[in-house]
């Protein structure tokens, strides 16, 4: 059974997202600047014209702005949420786009108050591709925003993974304390694994052991 420490909670809370990640030095962008939420951090202002150009998991040109409005707006939900599923990750591909969606989801998710599990895991997905090697980089004018939101998120979380039961949201959420915690094996398997196929791989294990 995979249980996260009580460590690891504080690991959330106090910032830590990843064992070597560092979070200063990189001041930001103006226009980021000018579009600071109540929850302190920035991120790409939907104005802004560089969202035209930048990438999403198909490495071709996707825009997640109307999208995203949708979902703050609480307008065709459902369908906001499968178009940004298969616009901002196919197959462990992610791109700029993906990573600049990320304050915004966290934003609007704290805006909307509604526990949801799949804000937690497009955000769980996203970061765990980052580091695939075929992957771009954050760019540097995002990067310590796009941080800073999975931070917040891991507070969030904190508190919603106790209070609910869904198991898709638990283990959604589970998989964001997990990244903040530095523990990304556990977050890709919380991701990736359904609690039977888990089971079932521990029994395929058990086996084949002598």
């Amino acid at each position: 059974m995979i249980r996260l420490s009580s460590q690891c909670l504080v690991n959330a809370l106090t910032g830590h997202v990843g064992t070597n990640t560092q979070v200063t030095g990189y001041p930001p962008n103006q226009a980021l600047a000018t579009n600071r939420d109540k929850f302190g951090f920035a991120m790409l202002s939907f104005a802004d014209k560089r969202w035209e150009d930048l990438a999403g998991g198909y490495r071709m040109r996707f825009d997640p702005r109307p999208l995203l409005s949708s979902l703050e707006g609480n307008k065709d939900t459902k369908t906001a949420w499968h178009e940004l599923w298969e616009g901002l990750h196919h197959q462990g591909d992610v791109g700029e786009a993906s990573y600049a969606a990320v304050p915004h989801l966290v934003r609007i998710y704290r805006k909307r108050g509604v526990i949801d599990w799949n804000t937690y895991a497009i955000v769980a997905v996203i970061e765990l591709a980052r580091h695939s090697g075929k992957n771009p980089e954050i760019p540097q004018w995002l990067k310590e925003d796009y941080l800073q939101a999975i931070r917040e998120l891991a507070e969030v979380g904190a508190v919603e993974v106790i209070q609910t039961k869904g198991l898709e949201e638990i283990r959604a959420i589970l998989s964001i304390l997990a990244i903040s915690a530095g523990a990304r094996t556990h977050a890709k398997f919380l991701i990736d694994y359904s609690a039977e196929e888990l089971l079932e791989m521990e029994r395929l294990t058990s086996e084949v052991e002598p």
